[in-house]
């Protein structure tokens, strides 16, 4: 998953964009309302964490601008970083825009949970578990496995391998875009080629085919995950 984090100050994002980088999440950092606005109109995350407290243009405007039809995420969830605990800020943040808020100080853990909750909402999922045929992905407790034979089987992924997972079981029945893989798997300070994507799909495939699950390739456009003649009958 790719996140936009706006925070002015340098320590808070940089605390913030570890923890969410551990956590799995390809995450770009920019220190002010202007610059993200500009980054938005043309480049496409799966959610946005804003600090309201950003210096000239502050949060609660840029949440507001954010919904605007120009922008390529103006959909995307919105979480909210406050330092202001009244109420009148937290409704007005909901009523712009935001879908969730988080006042400061606040521990990582629940920063991860509410924003696996927002991303669930905006995917329609209604559980942390991601599941296709016997695969399943435990996005809360970062667990993959399968069931055979009426037992789980754990499946070890790399970060990169989770990250392109991940999308392929939101996405299923249907394909996953390679272009929305490549920005799940980067960010401005990695550098991946579109071909290292498939590097990650080709070795998924060997992980998930004894499963019966098989990994097709959509020419010109991405891959797509199906069960096999035989998981089906």
């Amino acid at each position: 998953m790719r996140l936009l984090l706006v925070e002015d100050d340098v320590m808070v994002a940089s605390g913030i964009k570890l923890g969410l980088s551990n956590a799995g999440y390809a995450v770009d950092w920019v220190g002010s309302g202007e610059r993200a606005e500009e980054v938005l109109r043309n480049e496409v995350f799966d959610a946005a964490i804003i600090d309201i407290g950003l210096p000239h243009m502050d949060g609660l405007e840029l949440t507001r601008r954010l919904r605007r039809p120009e922008m390529a995420s103006q959909h995307l969830p919105v979480l909210i970083l406050t330092a202001r605990d009244a109420l009148h800020d937290r409704v007005q943040g909901l009523d712009l825009g935001a879908d969730d808020y988080m006042i400061k100080p606040f521990e990582l853990p629940e920063l991860l949970a509410r924003l696996r909750a927002l991303l669930r909402r905006s995917q329609a999922a209604t559980s942390a578990v991601l599941s296709f045929g016997p695969i399943e992905l435990d996005t809360a407790n970062r667990r993959a496995s399968a069931q055979r034979n009426g037992t789980s089987v754990a499946i070890e992924l790399g970060p990169r391998e989770w990250t392109v997972m991940e999308y392929l079981l939101i996405n299923a029945p249907k394909p996953a875009s390679k272009d929305k893989l490549l920005q799940a798997l980067t960010g401005w300070d990695k550098e991946i080629t579109p071909n290292a994507v498939e590097v990650y799909i080709s070795r998924l495939r060997g992980k998930l085919e004894p499963y019966g699950v098989a990994l097709r390739s959509i020419r010109g456009f991405g891959y797509r995950l199906e069960l096999r003649a035989a998981e089906t009958q």
